[in-house]
Protein backbone atom coordinates (compact mmCIF):
# COMPACT_ATOMS: atom_id res chain seq x y z
CA UNK A 1 0.00 0.00 0.00
CA UNK A 2 1.55 3.50 -0.69
CA UNK A 3 -0.01 6.93 -0.10
CA UNK A 4 -0.41 9.44 -2.69
CA UNK A 5 1.10 12.78 -2.41
CA UNK A 6 -2.62 14.72 -1.36
CA UNK A 7 -2.14 18.28 0.14
CA UNK A 8 -1.02 20.86 -1.61
CA UNK A 9 2.89 21.22 -2.59
CA UNK A 10 4.41 24.77 -1.33
CA UNK A 11 6.68 26.46 -3.20
CA UNK A 12 10.11 24.74 -3.39
CA UNK A 13 9.57 23.47 0.21
CA UNK A 14 12.27 23.31 2.51
CA UNK A 15 15.83 22.85 2.22
CA UNK A 16 14.73 21.72 -1.21
CA UNK A 17 12.89 18.99 -0.73
CA UNK A 18 8.59 18.95 -1.17
CA UNK A 19 6.16 20.40 1.56
CA UNK A 20 2.77 19.57 1.68
CA UNK A 21 0.33 21.99 2.87
CA UNK A 22 -2.57 20.44 4.20
CA UNK A 23 -5.74 20.62 2.30
CA UNK A 24 -8.37 22.71 3.05
CA UNK A 25 -10.92 19.92 4.52
CA UNK A 26 -7.75 18.70 6.61
CA UNK A 27 -7.30 22.11 7.82
CA UNK A 28 -11.03 22.69 8.30
CA UNK A 29 -10.93 19.31 10.81
CA UNK A 30 -7.96 20.95 12.80
CA UNK A 31 -9.66 24.72 12.92
CA UNK A 32 -12.43 23.93 14.46
CA UNK A 33 -11.84 22.07 17.33
CA UNK A 34 -12.77 23.28 20.72
CA UNK A 35 -12.15 22.99 24.49
CA UNK A 36 -15.40 21.14 23.94
CA UNK A 37 -14.91 19.43 20.39
CA UNK A 38 -12.30 16.86 19.86
CA UNK A 39 -12.33 15.65 16.45
CA UNK A 40 -10.32 12.46 16.37
CA UNK A 41 -11.80 9.41 15.41
CA UNK A 42 -10.91 6.13 16.79
CA UNK A 43 -11.44 2.29 16.69
CA UNK A 44 -11.90 -0.32 19.62
CA UNK A 45 -10.12 -3.35 18.00
CA UNK A 46 -10.48 -6.58 20.14
CA UNK A 47 -7.70 -9.95 20.08
CA UNK A 48 -8.67 -13.27 20.56
CA UNK A 49 -6.27 -14.49 23.85
CA UNK A 50 -4.38 -17.64 23.15
CA UNK A 51 -0.77 -18.59 22.62
CA UNK A 52 -0.52 -16.00 19.50
CA UNK A 53 -2.11 -13.15 21.92
CA UNK A 54 -1.08 -9.57 21.56
CA UNK A 55 1.95 -8.58 23.60
CA UNK A 56 3.30 -5.20 23.88
CA UNK A 57 6.89 -5.43 23.00
CA UNK A 58 6.18 -7.56 19.60
CA UNK A 59 3.25 -4.81 18.85
CA UNK A 60 5.65 -1.56 19.66
CA UNK A 61 8.40 -3.48 17.57
CA UNK A 62 6.17 -4.18 14.58
CA UNK A 63 4.65 -0.66 14.56
CA UNK A 64 7.87 0.91 14.59
CA UNK A 65 9.22 -1.61 11.50
CA UNK A 66 6.00 -0.15 9.67
CA UNK A 67 5.87 3.15 10.16
CA UNK A 68 7.26 4.11 6.84
CA UNK A 69 4.24 2.45 5.09
CA UNK A 70 2.04 4.94 7.09
CA UNK A 71 3.98 8.40 6.64
CA UNK A 72 1.25 10.82 8.43
CA UNK A 73 2.18 8.55 11.55
CA UNK A 74 5.46 10.86 11.46
CA UNK A 75 4.01 14.31 10.46
CA UNK A 76 2.89 16.31 12.61
CA UNK A 77 0.77 19.89 11.19
CA UNK A 78 3.21 22.76 11.94
CA UNK A 79 0.79 26.05 12.21
CA UNK A 80 1.31 29.33 10.12
CA UNK A 81 1.64 32.36 12.57
CA UNK A 82 -2.17 33.93 12.85
CA UNK A 83 -3.43 31.75 10.82
CA UNK A 84 -2.88 33.22 7.68
CA UNK A 85 -3.43 29.86 5.89
CA UNK A 86 -3.36 26.54 6.26
CA UNK A 87 -0.77 24.22 8.20
CA UNK A 88 2.28 22.44 6.66
CA UNK A 89 2.81 18.48 7.01
CA UNK A 90 6.45 17.80 8.47
CA UNK A 91 7.99 15.00 9.97
CA UNK A 92 8.55 15.49 13.44
CA UNK A 93 12.70 15.86 14.40
CA UNK A 94 11.56 14.82 17.91
CA UNK A 95 9.21 11.96 17.13
CA UNK A 96 8.69 9.10 19.83
CA UNK A 97 7.18 5.96 19.50
CA UNK A 98 6.49 5.35 23.30
CA UNK A 99 4.21 8.92 23.22
CA UNK A 100 2.10 7.44 20.75
CA UNK A 101 1.84 3.76 21.91
CA UNK A 102 0.82 3.47 25.60
CA UNK A 103 -0.12 0.42 27.85
CA UNK A 104 -3.20 0.46 30.06
CA UNK A 105 -4.69 -2.16 32.17
CA UNK A 106 -8.41 -2.12 33.09
CA UNK A 107 -9.64 -2.27 36.80
CA UNK A 108 -11.44 -5.28 38.05
CA UNK A 109 -13.64 -6.57 36.93
CA UNK A 110 -12.41 -5.57 33.74
CA UNK A 111 -15.83 -6.09 31.94
CA UNK A 112 -17.64 -4.02 29.06
CA UNK A 113 -18.82 -1.64 31.33
CA UNK A 114 -14.82 -0.74 32.36
CA UNK A 115 -13.98 -1.03 28.58
CA UNK A 116 -16.14 1.53 27.41
CA UNK A 117 -15.35 3.78 30.41
CA UNK A 118 -11.82 3.84 29.39
CA UNK A 119 -12.91 4.31 25.78
CA UNK A 120 -14.77 7.37 26.54
CA UNK A 121 -12.26 8.82 28.98
CA UNK A 122 -9.71 8.73 26.17
CA UNK A 123 -12.17 10.22 23.46
CA UNK A 124 -12.85 13.72 25.38
CA UNK A 125 -8.92 14.03 25.92
CA UNK A 126 -7.94 15.72 23.11
CA UNK A 127 -4.55 15.04 21.27
CA UNK A 128 -1.28 16.91 21.80
CA UNK A 129 -1.57 19.54 18.21
CA UNK A 130 2.05 19.73 18.44
CA UNK A 131 2.98 15.82 18.01
CA UNK A 132 1.29 13.77 15.05
CA UNK A 133 -2.08 13.31 15.88
CA UNK A 134 -2.35 10.18 16.78
CA UNK A 135 -2.47 7.58 19.84
CA UNK A 136 -2.70 3.72 20.15
CA UNK A 137 -3.17 2.31 23.65
CA UNK A 138 -3.21 -1.26 24.49
CA UNK A 139 -5.56 -2.48 27.12
CA UNK A 140 -4.97 -5.71 29.16
CA UNK A 141 -7.10 -6.72 31.93
CA UNK A 142 -10.19 -7.40 30.01
CA UNK A 143 -12.16 -9.96 32.05
CA UNK A 144 -12.20 -12.81 29.14
CA UNK A 145 -8.61 -12.71 28.85
CA UNK A 146 -9.17 -10.56 25.46
CA UNK A 147 -6.45 -7.77 24.56
CA UNK A 148 -7.95 -4.20 23.08
CA UNK A 149 -5.89 -1.83 21.18
CA UNK A 150 -7.58 1.63 21.04
CA UNK A 151 -6.31 3.87 17.89
CA UNK A 152 -7.41 7.43 18.00
CA UNK A 153 -6.10 9.59 15.09
CA UNK A 154 -7.11 12.75 14.02
CA UNK A 155 -9.80 13.65 11.42
CA UNK A 156 -7.50 15.98 9.61
CA UNK A 157 -5.68 12.60 8.87
CA UNK A 158 -7.93 10.69 7.61
CA UNK A 159 -11.40 9.95 6.81
CA UNK A 160 -13.41 6.62 7.03
CA UNK A 161 -12.35 5.47 4.29
CA UNK A 162 -8.40 6.16 4.63
CA UNK A 163 -8.48 5.38 8.16
CA UNK A 164 -9.19 1.72 7.28
CA UNK A 165 -6.68 1.24 4.75
CA UNK A 166 -4.62 3.00 7.30
CA UNK A 167 -4.39 0.75 9.70
CA UNK A 168 -4.15 -2.01 7.26
CA UNK A 169 -0.84 -1.64 7.65
CA UNK A 170 -0.11 -2.90 10.67
CA UNK A 171 -2.47 -6.14 10.01
CA UNK A 172 -1.46 -9.33 8.85
CA UNK A 173 -3.42 -12.40 6.88
CA UNK A 174 -1.80 -14.62 9.41
CA UNK A 175 -0.45 -14.98 12.93
CA UNK A 176 3.04 -14.88 11.88
CA UNK A 177 2.70 -12.04 8.85
CA UNK A 178 5.54 -10.26 7.73
CA UNK A 179 6.08 -7.15 7.17
CA UNK A 180 4.59 -5.97 3.67
CA UNK A 181 5.49 -3.95 0.80
CA UNK A 182 9.45 -1.94 0.61
CA UNK A 183 12.08 -2.63 3.59
CA UNK A 184 12.17 0.74 5.40
CA UNK A 185 14.53 3.15 3.95
CA UNK A 186 16.90 5.61 6.08
CA UNK A 187 14.67 8.38 8.14
CA UNK A 188 15.74 11.73 8.13
CA UNK A 189 13.31 14.40 9.80
CA UNK A 190 12.30 17.72 8.01
CA UNK A 191 13.86 20.83 9.17
CA UNK A 192 10.92 22.68 10.96
CA UNK A 193 11.00 26.20 9.17
CA UNK A 194 10.64 29.51 11.14
CA UNK A 195 7.79 31.92 11.62
CA UNK A 196 9.42 34.34 9.04
CA UNK A 197 9.79 31.41 6.24
CA UNK A 198 6.14 30.11 7.07
CA UNK A 199 4.54 33.70 6.88
CA UNK A 200 6.31 34.39 3.33
CA UNK A 201 5.16 30.90 2.15
CA UNK A 202 1.54 31.61 2.85
CA UNK A 203 1.31 34.92 1.17
CA UNK A 204 2.57 33.74 -1.75
CA UNK A 205 0.37 30.74 -1.98
CA UNK A 206 -2.52 33.24 -1.27
CA UNK A 207 -1.86 34.89 -4.34
CA UNK A 208 -3.84 32.32 -6.22
CA UNK A 209 -6.88 32.49 -3.58
CA UNK A 210 -8.74 35.09 -5.43
CA UNK A 211 -8.99 32.88 -8.18
CA UNK A 212 -10.03 30.00 -6.43
CA UNK A 213 -12.60 32.04 -4.77
CA UNK A 214 -14.25 33.20 -8.32
CA UNK A 215 -14.00 28.98 -9.16
CA UNK A 216 -15.83 27.90 -5.96
CA UNK A 217 -18.37 30.95 -5.96
CA UNK A 218 -19.27 29.82 -9.80
CA UNK A 219 -19.48 26.12 -8.60
CA UNK A 220 -21.54 27.06 -5.64
CA UNK A 221 -23.99 29.12 -7.91
CA UNK A 222 -24.58 26.14 -10.48
CA UNK A 223 -25.14 23.92 -7.49
CA UNK A 224 -27.78 26.53 -6.17
CA UNK A 225 -29.57 27.09 -9.09
CA UNK A 226 -29.84 23.08 -10.14
CA UNK A 227 -30.55 21.89 -6.61
CA UNK A 228 -33.66 24.32 -6.07
CA UNK A 229 -34.86 23.26 -9.97
CA UNK A 230 -34.29 19.40 -8.43
CA UNK A 231 -36.40 19.93 -5.12
CA UNK A 232 -39.04 21.83 -7.26
CA UNK A 233 -39.25 18.92 -9.97
CA UNK A 234 -39.47 16.65 -6.36
CA UNK A 235 -42.97 18.50 -4.86
CA UNK A 236 -44.28 19.73 -7.58
CA UNK A 237 -44.08 16.75 -10.23
CA UNK A 238 -43.17 13.77 -7.91
CA UNK A 239 -45.02 14.78 -5.08
CA UNK A 240 -43.00 13.62 -2.62
CA UNK A 241 -40.69 15.47 0.54
CA UNK A 242 -37.49 16.78 -0.76
CA UNK A 243 -34.53 15.77 1.52
CA UNK A 244 -34.10 17.76 4.52
CA UNK A 245 -32.64 21.47 4.16
CA UNK A 246 -29.20 22.24 7.09
CA UNK A 247 -30.92 23.74 10.48
CA UNK A 248 -34.12 22.27 9.53
CA UNK A 249 -33.41 19.37 12.18
CA UNK A 250 -35.74 19.78 15.20
CA UNK A 251 -34.32 20.41 18.03
CA UNK A 252 -34.30 18.15 20.88
CA UNK A 253 -32.55 17.52 23.91
CA UNK A 254 -29.98 15.38 22.31
CA UNK A 255 -28.52 18.75 20.84
CA UNK A 256 -27.21 21.39 22.32
CA UNK A 257 -23.66 22.48 23.10
CA UNK A 258 -21.35 20.25 23.90
CA UNK A 259 -19.01 19.86 27.08
CA UNK A 260 -15.78 17.70 26.48
CA UNK A 261 -17.11 14.41 28.22
CA UNK A 262 -17.91 11.03 26.88
CA UNK A 263 -19.87 8.28 26.72
CA UNK A 264 -18.91 5.58 25.02
CA UNK A 265 -21.10 2.25 24.08
CA UNK A 266 -21.64 -0.67 21.55
CA UNK A 267 -22.93 -3.16 20.05
CA UNK A 268 -22.79 -6.19 17.10
CA UNK A 269 -25.19 -7.88 14.68
CA UNK A 270 -25.21 -10.31 11.89
CA UNK A 271 -24.40 -8.66 8.64
CA UNK A 272 -25.78 -10.95 6.64
CA UNK A 273 -29.06 -10.66 8.62
CA UNK A 274 -29.02 -7.11 7.40
CA UNK A 275 -28.21 -7.92 4.65
CA UNK A 276 -31.07 -10.20 4.35
CA UNK A 277 -33.57 -7.60 5.79
CA UNK A 278 -32.38 -5.23 3.27
CA UNK A 279 -33.27 -7.57 0.29
CA UNK A 280 -36.36 -8.67 1.29
CA UNK A 281 -38.07 -4.81 2.23
CA UNK A 282 -35.97 -3.69 -1.07
CA UNK A 283 -33.21 -1.11 0.87
CA UNK A 284 -29.66 -0.97 1.10
CA UNK A 285 -27.80 -2.11 4.46
CA UNK A 286 -27.33 1.64 4.95
CA UNK A 287 -31.09 2.50 5.00
CA UNK A 288 -31.62 -0.54 7.53
CA UNK A 289 -28.70 0.65 9.86
CA UNK A 290 -30.14 4.06 9.25
CA UNK A 291 -34.06 2.72 10.09
CA UNK A 292 -32.45 1.27 12.87
CA UNK A 293 -31.21 4.46 14.38
CA UNK A 294 -34.33 6.19 13.75
CA UNK A 295 -36.42 3.60 15.61
CA UNK A 296 -34.15 3.49 18.94
CA UNK A 297 -33.92 7.31 19.22
CA UNK A 298 -37.70 7.08 19.08
CA UNK A 299 -37.51 5.58 21.92
CA UNK A 300 -34.94 7.01 23.93
CA UNK A 301 -37.42 10.34 23.26
CA UNK A 302 -40.43 8.89 24.06
CA UNK A 303 -38.90 7.70 26.97
CA UNK A 304 -37.46 11.33 28.15
CA UNK A 305 -41.06 12.43 27.78
CA UNK A 306 -40.66 14.52 24.45
CA UNK A 307 -42.98 13.94 20.85
CA UNK A 308 -41.84 15.36 18.10
CA UNK A 309 -44.20 16.55 15.42
CA UNK A 310 -41.05 16.07 13.24
CA UNK A 311 -38.48 13.92 11.98
CA UNK A 312 -35.50 13.73 13.13
CA UNK A 313 -32.66 13.76 10.87
CA UNK A 314 -29.39 12.74 10.38
CA UNK A 315 -25.98 13.42 8.73
CA UNK A 316 -24.66 10.58 6.63
CA UNK A 317 -21.02 11.46 5.60
CA UNK A 318 -20.43 10.14 1.93
CA UNK A 319 -16.87 9.05 1.01
CA UNK A 320 -15.76 10.56 -2.59
CA UNK A 321 -13.34 8.34 -3.63
CA UNK A 322 -13.51 6.99 -6.66
CA UNK A 323 -12.69 2.88 -6.49
CA UNK A 324 -8.90 3.06 -8.01
CA UNK A 325 -8.58 5.98 -4.94
CA UNK A 326 -8.66 3.81 -1.85
CA UNK A 327 -5.52 5.27 -0.32
CA UNK A 328 -4.33 8.39 1.11
CA UNK A 329 -4.23 10.02 4.11
CA UNK A 330 -6.47 13.17 2.94
CA UNK A 331 -10.00 13.91 3.58
CA UNK A 332 -12.61 12.94 0.45
CA UNK A 333 -16.08 13.18 1.76
CA UNK A 334 -19.19 14.78 1.62
CA UNK A 335 -22.45 14.15 3.13
CA UNK A 336 -26.28 14.00 2.58
CA UNK A 337 -29.36 14.61 5.33
CA UNK A 338 -31.67 12.07 5.58
CA UNK A 339 -35.03 11.65 7.76
CA UNK A 340 -35.13 9.33 10.30
CA UNK A 341 -38.91 9.16 9.88
CA UNK A 342 -39.30 8.97 13.58
CA UNK A 343 -42.50 10.28 12.95
CA UNK A 344 -44.34 6.83 11.66
CA UNK A 345 -44.70 4.35 13.79
CA UNK A 346 -44.29 1.07 11.57
CA UNK A 347 -40.41 -0.44 11.36
CA UNK A 348 -41.10 -1.33 7.88
CA UNK A 349 -43.00 1.82 7.06
CA UNK A 350 -40.31 4.09 9.02
CA UNK A 351 -37.64 1.95 6.49
CA UNK A 352 -39.28 2.62 3.21
CA UNK A 353 -39.72 6.18 3.93
CA UNK A 354 -35.83 6.06 4.73
CA UNK A 355 -34.99 4.08 1.90
CA UNK A 356 -37.03 6.76 -0.36
CA UNK A 357 -34.95 9.65 1.54
CA UNK A 358 -31.60 8.51 0.77
CA UNK A 359 -32.39 7.47 -2.83
CA UNK A 360 -33.20 11.67 -3.09
CA UNK A 361 -30.33 12.77 -0.34
CA UNK A 362 -27.93 10.97 -3.00
CA UNK A 363 -28.92 12.90 -5.82
CA UNK A 364 -28.44 16.12 -3.66
CA UNK A 365 -25.16 15.03 -2.61
CA UNK A 366 -24.57 14.41 -6.07
CA UNK A 367 -24.56 18.39 -6.86
CA UNK A 368 -23.18 19.61 -3.40
CA UNK A 369 -19.68 17.52 -4.72
CA UNK A 370 -17.25 17.12 -2.30
CA UNK A 371 -14.84 19.38 -4.55
CA UNK A 372 -17.22 21.69 -3.56
CA UNK A 373 -17.13 21.08 0.16
CA UNK A 374 -13.61 21.40 -0.54
CA UNK A 375 -13.52 24.32 -2.41
CA UNK A 376 -15.32 26.26 0.50
CA UNK A 377 -12.95 24.52 3.16
CA UNK A 378 -9.29 25.50 0.99
CA UNK A 379 -10.59 29.27 0.66
CA UNK A 380 -11.56 29.50 5.05
CA UNK A 381 -8.76 30.98 6.43
CA UNK A 382 -7.46 29.58 9.89
CA UNK A 383 -7.53 32.23 11.81
CA UNK A 384 -11.32 32.59 10.71
CA UNK A 385 -12.33 29.09 10.90
CA UNK A 386 -11.05 29.12 14.28
CA UNK A 387 -12.52 32.31 15.84
CA UNK A 388 -16.08 31.18 14.83
CA UNK A 389 -15.70 27.86 16.03
CA UNK A 390 -14.98 29.32 19.58
CA UNK A 391 -17.30 32.11 19.58
CA UNK A 392 -19.89 29.80 18.52
CA UNK A 393 -18.73 27.51 21.64
CA UNK A 394 -18.69 30.11 24.08
CA UNK A 395 -22.05 31.95 23.01
CA UNK A 396 -23.19 28.34 23.80
CA UNK A 397 -25.35 28.81 20.07
CA UNK A 398 -27.11 25.77 19.73
CA UNK A 399 -28.92 25.86 23.22
CA UNK A 400 -30.85 28.85 21.11
CA UNK A 401 -30.46 27.18 17.37
CA UNK A 402 -31.91 24.51 15.75
CA UNK A 403 -28.96 21.62 14.85
CA UNK A 404 -27.65 20.98 11.29
CA UNK A 405 -28.89 17.58 11.96
CA UNK A 406 -29.79 15.55 14.99
CA UNK A 407 -27.24 12.66 14.57
CA UNK A 408 -24.16 11.81 12.73
CA UNK A 409 -24.51 8.06 11.25
CA UNK A 410 -21.42 6.56 9.14
CA UNK A 411 -21.08 3.12 7.89
CA UNK A 412 -17.40 1.78 6.82
CA UNK A 413 -16.98 -1.40 5.06
CA UNK A 414 -14.00 -3.67 6.21
CA UNK A 415 -12.82 -6.71 5.34
CA UNK A 416 -14.58 -10.58 5.58
CA UNK A 417 -11.39 -12.11 6.43
CA UNK A 418 -9.86 -12.79 9.32
CA UNK A 419 -6.79 -10.41 10.41
CA UNK A 420 -3.90 -10.65 12.59
CA UNK A 421 -1.98 -8.04 14.58
CA UNK A 422 1.46 -8.89 16.07
CA UNK A 423 0.42 -12.32 16.43
CA UNK A 424 -3.06 -11.56 17.98
CA UNK A 425 -6.25 -12.62 16.00
CA UNK A 426 -8.60 -10.02 15.15
CA UNK A 427 -12.38 -10.51 17.06
CA UNK A 428 -13.36 -7.40 17.09
CA UNK A 429 -13.54 -3.67 15.79
CA UNK A 430 -15.93 -1.12 17.01
CA UNK A 431 -15.85 2.38 15.42
CA UNK A 432 -15.42 5.73 17.07
CA UNK A 433 -16.45 8.78 15.42
CA UNK A 434 -16.51 12.61 16.89
CA UNK A 435 -19.20 14.73 18.20
CA UNK A 436 -19.91 18.47 17.71
CA UNK A 437 -21.61 21.59 18.85
CA UNK A 438 -25.26 20.97 18.20
CA UNK A 439 -25.18 17.27 17.83
CA UNK A 440 -24.46 15.08 20.82
CA UNK A 441 -24.60 11.85 19.25
CA UNK A 442 -22.48 9.76 16.52
CA UNK A 443 -23.04 6.18 15.57
CA UNK A 444 -20.87 4.48 13.22
CA UNK A 445 -20.84 1.33 11.90
CA UNK A 446 -18.18 -1.55 10.70
CA UNK A 447 -18.68 -4.25 8.64
CA UNK A 448 -15.69 -7.66 9.66
CA UNK A 449 -15.99 -10.79 9.19
CA UNK A 450 -19.95 -11.27 8.58
CA UNK A 451 -20.47 -8.48 11.70
CA UNK A 452 -21.79 -5.38 11.84
CA UNK A 453 -19.70 -3.57 14.83
CA UNK A 454 -21.46 -0.62 16.32
CA UNK A 455 -20.07 2.41 18.36
CA UNK A 456 -21.56 5.22 19.52
CA UNK A 457 -20.25 8.08 21.15
CA UNK A 458 -22.31 10.83 22.80
CA UNK A 459 -21.77 14.13 25.06
CA UNK A 460 -21.89 12.52 28.51
CA UNK A 461 -24.18 15.17 29.42
CA UNK A 462 -26.59 15.03 26.34
CA UNK A 463 -26.75 11.26 25.94
CA UNK A 464 -26.25 9.62 29.48
CA UNK A 465 -28.33 6.46 28.36
CA UNK A 466 -26.14 5.81 25.31
CA UNK A 467 -25.65 2.34 27.01
CA UNK A 468 -29.52 1.69 26.19
CA UNK A 469 -29.32 3.16 23.39
CA UNK A 470 -27.30 0.88 21.87
CA UNK A 471 -29.48 -1.98 22.98
CA UNK A 472 -32.51 0.16 21.53
CA UNK A 473 -30.48 0.23 18.26
CA UNK A 474 -30.23 -3.80 18.11
CA UNK A 475 -33.50 -4.15 19.26
CA UNK A 476 -34.53 -2.15 16.13
CA UNK A 477 -32.67 -4.44 13.66
CA UNK A 478 -34.51 -7.45 15.47
CA UNK A 479 -38.07 -5.73 14.80
CA UNK A 480 -37.13 -4.99 10.64
CA UNK A 481 -35.47 -8.40 10.58
CA UNK A 482 -39.13 -9.74 12.14
CA UNK A 483 -41.01 -7.23 9.27
CA UNK A 484 -38.50 -8.46 6.51
CA UNK A 485 -39.77 -12.50 7.25
CA UNK A 486 -43.10 -11.35 7.67
CA UNK A 487 -42.64 -9.65 4.20
CA UNK A 488 -41.16 -12.86 2.76
CA UNK A 489 -43.07 -16.16 4.05
CA UNK A 490 -42.05 -18.34 1.31
CA UNK A 491 -38.46 -17.41 1.82
CA UNK A 492 -37.80 -17.60 5.69
CA UNK A 493 -34.79 -16.85 6.75
CA UNK A 494 -32.29 -19.41 8.35
CA UNK A 495 -31.45 -17.60 11.83
CA UNK A 496 -27.58 -17.64 12.52
CA UNK A 497 -26.66 -20.51 14.34
CA UNK A 498 -24.56 -18.66 16.82
CA UNK A 499 -27.32 -16.54 17.75
CA UNK A 500 -30.04 -17.47 20.31
CA UNK A 501 -33.45 -16.45 19.86
CA UNK A 502 -32.94 -12.63 19.24
CA UNK A 503 -30.51 -13.16 16.35
CA UNK A 504 -29.54 -9.16 16.65
CA UNK A 505 -28.91 -10.23 20.67
CA UNK A 506 -25.25 -8.35 21.32
CA UNK A 507 -22.84 -11.23 22.70
CA UNK A 508 -19.93 -9.86 23.99
CA UNK A 509 -17.97 -11.74 21.18
CA UNK A 510 -14.88 -9.18 21.82
CA UNK A 511 -15.03 -9.51 25.57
Amino acid sequence: MTWEVSATLVGNGIDGRPVERLSGLDAAFLALETAATHLHVGAVMVFAPGEAGLDFEVLRQMVLDRLHLVPPFRRRAVRVPFGLHHPLWLEDPEFDIDYHLRRASLPGPGGLRELTAFVADQMGRPLDPDRPLWEMHMVEGLDSGHVALIAKIHHAMIDGVSGAELLRAFFDLAPDGECPGPPAPAWSPERVPGEVDLVLQAVSSLVRQPEAVVSTLRETFHAAVHLAERRRRIVEEDELDPPPAPFGAPRTSLNGSISPHRRFSCAESSLDQVRNTARLLGATVNDVVLAAVGGALRRLLVERGEKLADSLVAMVPVSTRSGGDQGGPANRVSAMLVSLATDVESPEERLAVIAQGSRLAKQDAELVTGRLIAGWAGIALPAVSARAARLVSNLRVFDHLPPVCNVVVSNVAGPDIPLWCAGGRLVAVYPVGPVADGVGLNVTVFSYMGQLFLGLLGCRELVPEISDLAIYIVDSLAELDKAARRAAPRHPYQACPERDSNPHAPKGKGF
